[in-house]
């Protein structure tokens, strides 16, 4: 884990001083000014704690540390300044969420305390955060499991929304894509309890009977209710509580939450279903997307946009027919894979990793799996 400090002053002096002061208790980086604290904040991070002065030419230390915030949230801040005015240290704490105020000139004791107690923050967040990605992955992986046993059609779905919710993450660079990724995967645990005639009906676009709608619209409901008795899994239970909802403020759930208080993520998850469940019935990428636009209100715009350059993206893909001895880590999955006798193994659109890999070769030794396979597989540009 670093324990890395960088200082960023405009005066070169006050920064060797720095360097001569404490090199020998912390490893220091030093930046002059702004902008080169954040060139050193992308290319020679990630810091434990970040140390700015507050009166810099061209960009202060609140600024600074507000960019340093996004780019690099884990790392403590802590502002040093001359100026120790009431609202300054007011606007530095809100807009930089600043860990230490420091006035100028600060005792080094005092200094090498604060920074002390900035890389124990820095662990304990990192740490928090490791244990918590460590437990969701081992929960998500058993409630997969679980569905892919229940019901293959859905876990396929699963790994299909969550390919195009990671994807439309990415391009709108939002920060906390392991939510949304982990909301997209968890989003159809409560299409275990609908009648298998349902989930057929669901998956291929087929019209529902009033009774199936109304099971079908407590699903989302039944999966958060589920993910709100796991701590810290909140965020991801609101997700998918709203991944029904229309971005003008119709449709599940029947509130007055609307257009940005609906959460981010589930506005990406409700394009990605959607969208998947018209390329289900039939439909091209190109026809899906311009169907989600004639759909007035459903949908945030920036998240349509978003998803019509995933698919452009994804034009870089080739199709392929190979025997399952051919298949590779990271190809997706083309169409669905059976066993000979007709039981449906894994739905198409999963990435292929070495559990499905074993998976469908035990299989093939067992009961037979149908051959050939149709995959994608990421074209390589030349050179």
């Amino acid at each position: 884990m670093t324990t890395k400090i960088l200082f960023v002053d405009d005066d070169p002096n006050i920064l060797a001083a720095y360097q001569r002061q404490l090199r020998k208790q912390y490893e220091i980086d030093t930046a002059l000014a702004g902008d080169r604290g954040l060139e050193a904040v992308a290319k020679t991070g990630p810091y434990a704690v970040i140390v700015s002065d507050l009166k810099m030419p061209g960009m202060s230390g609140i600024q600074f540390l507000s960019k340093v915030r996004e780019m690099a949230p884990d790392s403590v801040r802590i502002m040093l300044t001359g100026f120790a005015e009431l609202q300054t240290a007011i606007d530095a704490v809100n807009e930089g969420n600043i860990f230490r105020f420091l006035t100028k000139p600060c005792p080094p004791e005092i200094l090498s305390r604060a920074l002390d107690m900035g890389i124990e923050q820095y662990r304990l967040i990192t740490a928090e955060r490791e244990l918590l990605e460590q437990t969701l992955r081992g929960s998500i992986k058993v409630l997969t499991q679980i569905l892919s046993l229940l019901n293959p059609e859905a876990l396929g779905r699963s790994s299909r929304i969550s390919r195009y919710a990671r994807e439309i993450g990415l391009v709108m660079k939002i920060p906390e894509i392991w939510q949304l990724e982990t909301a997209a995967m968890l989003s159809q645990i409560g299409f275990i309890l609908l009648p298998e005639a349902a989930l057929k009906k669901i998956y291929h676009g087929q019209q529902l009977s009033p009774e199936e709608t109304q099971l079908l619209d407590m699903h989302p409901f039944i999966t958060a209710d589920l993910l709100k008795n796991i701590p810290r899994l909140e965020d991801i239970a609101a997700i998918i509580s709203y991944q029904e909802k229309h971005f003008d403020g119709t449709g599940i759930p029947v509130d007055g939450v609307c257009r940005r208080d609906i959460p981010l993520g589930a506005r990406i998850l409700k394009v990605a279903l959607d969208f998947d469940t018209l390329q289900s019935a039939g439909d091209s990428k190109s026809m899906a997307i311009a169907q989600l636009k004639q759909r007035s209100g459903w949908y945030d715009p920036a998240v349509v946009t978003a998803l019509e350059a995933v698919v452009w993206i994804e034009g870089k893909f080739q199709v392929r027919v190979i025997p399952l001895k051919d298949l590779q880590d990271n190809m997706i999955l083309d169409d669905d894979v059976w066993t000979s006798d007709g039981v449906l193994l894994i739905a198409k659109g999963q990435e292929i990793n070495t559990l499905i890999r074993t998976r469908l070769h035990n299989f093939a030794e067992t009961a037979g799996v149908r051959e050939p396979l149709q995959v994608l597989v990421p074209l390589r540009e030349k050179a």
